[in-house]
């Protein structure tokens, strides 16, 4: 078994951390380069910097931010959000970004994937798709969540993969923030479809959660946000605890 990744995710609005539910009631989490330096140092294996309103607003990811957060840590780092073309790309690799996360663009522009896939390698291009259980299945949404769009989930990131993306970081919107454990049989479906990584986003509320989204959901890293922020779990002791459990966490 390949090492598991464990993933904070700093959700950023306004140049601070903020949280959710299901995408909405957002409060304050923190500073995001104080997490960051304290994740990097607590043993997270990745982070993850999203600027959620950036595609809402149409404007660009905070690059001072990206610069100031790349500075304080040590491990892989993706920066999403308000990205529409490679000069975006090509400025927030130079500001300290590790990897890209693209959605609500790749959506608008699939092409926009096979590009950056092209130019920069297919390592630096992580599809981010926030996707909720609908009558028809799972559906992929835009803008935060605010839009649904016509893509299905399993053909739309089966696509992306031709494309070029490197990984895919799923988001179930009905487990965003609701702490009940992750989407398992739709990142199960996932992993058996794909031969890239899937990152699995939404409802991490205890370890138990964590352990049972790498045995049944088949994940291959496991994002978090507000267990983390807040101190509900602290990322040394889930690692112990997930080692205990016989899941291979790299060191």
């Amino acid at each position: 078994m390949l090492a598991k990744r464990i993933i904070p995710c700093l959700d950023i609005k306004d140049g601070q951390t903020v949280k959710g539910t299901n995408f909405v009631n957002l409060r304050q989490a923190g500073d995001p380069v104080e997490l960051a330096r304290a994740y990097s140092g607590q043993g997270a294996d990745e982070l993850v910097f999203l600027d959620i309103t950036a595609s809402f607003e149409g404007r660009k990811t905070f690059t001072e931010l990206v610069k100031r957060i790349a500075a304080n840590i040590s491990i892989p780092f993706t920066v999403g959000g308000g990205i529409h073309e490679l000069g975006d790309v090509d400025r927030l690799l130079n500001a300290g970004a590790d990897k890209i996360s693209i959605n609500s663009s790749a959506i608008r522009c699939p092409g926009l994937i096979d590009e950056i896939a092209k130019h920069f390698g297919s390592q630096v291009c992580v599809l981010a798709v926030d996707a909720k259980q609908t009558e028809k299945g799972w559906w992929c949404y835009l803008n935060g969540g605010r839009v649904e769009t016509d893509k299905e989930l399993f053909s739309w990131t089966k696509e992306a993969q031709e494309r070029g993306a490197g990984e895919v970081l799923f988001t179930s919107m009905d487990h965003d923030g609701v702490k009940t454990g992750y989407a398992n049989e739709a990142l199960s479906v996932l992993a058996d479809r794909l031969s890239i990584p899937v990152i699995a986003s939404g409802g991490a509320g205890a370890k138990e959660h964590f352990r049972d989204v790498f045995l049944e959901g088949k994940a291959d890293a496991a994002l978090a946000a507000s267990v983390f922020h807040f101190g509900e779990i602290k990322i040394p002791d889930l690692k112990s605890y997930l080692c205990a459990q016989g899941i291979a966490m790299r060191k």
